[in-house]
């Protein structure tokens, strides 16, 4: 996992596909070159907006994470330049360690932010030198996120045998979206005591 020691802003580039066997993708990702960064942990996500949804209807987010013990906050933007019908999410990304995010969650409401949508995941983190692969456990299925260079993730795409077909560039929100509609699930967030599912143990 990145170490936050202040702000950092970057362009973030990644594609999501589902995880059908995730001892088969580890085993492909030592493979690979990749080696482990952090096994299993639980995250829970918060996103704020604005009543009147002013973040969402402008493509950016809001995120409150707590991930192993620690709290980072983070926002996305959509490049000016950026296509929608690329293969690949990109998002200007700016995020920092915080000391206390009930402190801060606090602050957003009093600013006139709610939290829009909570979701939560068990994340095992792995790396080679150049970009980052993340399994998530999630209540509705697991996935992983590829993230690095372009040329880099349509590599690591063909070494772990991934059609382009595969891809998505959705949200967890827009995932999440789907599956309630597919399922007829009145859930308002993707938690798994919401969608009523066992939390996997930790790997």
């Amino acid at each position: 996992m990145v170490t936050y020691t202040a702000a950092m802003t970057a362009i973030e580039t990644e594609v999501k596909f589902r995880v059908t066997d995730i001892a088969q993708l580890e085993r492909d990702l030592q493979r690979l070159g990749f080696r482990l960064l952090t096994p299993s942990a639980f995250e829970r996500n918060t996103l704020y907006d604005t009543p009147e949804r002013s973040l969402l209807v402008r493509h950016e987010i809001l995120r409150l994470r707590s991930y192993g013990g620690r709290w980072v906050l983070t926002h996305k933007a959509v490049p000016p330049d950026y296509d929608p019908a690329e293969r690949y999410k990109q998002r200007v990304e700016t995020e920092t360690l915080v000391e206390d995010g009930d402190a801060i969650a606090t602050i957003f409401e009093r600013l006139g932010l709610r939290p829009v949508f909570v979701y939560e995941k068990w994340r095992t983190e792995w790396a080679d030198v150049t970009g980052h692969c993340v399994i998530d456990a999630t209540a509705i299925g697991v996935f992983a996120e590829l993230e690095g260079p372009v040329e880099w993730i349509d590599a690591a795409c063909r070494g772990l045998r991934l059609a382009a077909s595969e891809f998505t560039t959705m949200s967890y929100g827009r995932l999440f979206e789907i599956w309630k509609s597919e399922t007829g699930s009145d859930a308002r967030d993707m938690t798994f005591d919401a969608i009523g599912v066992a939390t996997p143990s930790p790997r």
